[in-house]
């Protein structure tokens, strides 16, 4: 027998080395880098109707993501050439 989900739930994951919260809600799946507010949300009805509905919401929540984080110290360092 399964629980009905009736409040979110929200798990931490690791993607890419990179972290992220996962929560789960009646309405949806949201998935934000960890220590943001937005990222990418996918409600049930889109997920259940077909692909191009899934490919369209998808879409759609890629366009309003914020962009991936970036890691301090990870930058390329400029060489010092003698001329």
């Amino acid at each position: 027998m399964t629980t009905k989900l009736e409040g979110a739930l929200r798990r931490e994951i690791v993607i890419d080395g990179e972290p992220y919260t996962v929560t789960i809600t009646p309405q949806g799946l949201k998935l934000v880098p960890k220590g943001r507010r937005k990222g990418y949300e996918l409600e049930w009805s889109a997920f259940v109707s077909g692909e191009a509905a899934l490919a369209t919401a998808l879409n759609a929540s890629l366009a309003g993501a914020p962009p991936p984080a970036t890691r301090r110290g990870t930058g390329a360092r400029r060489s010092k050439q003698n001329t």
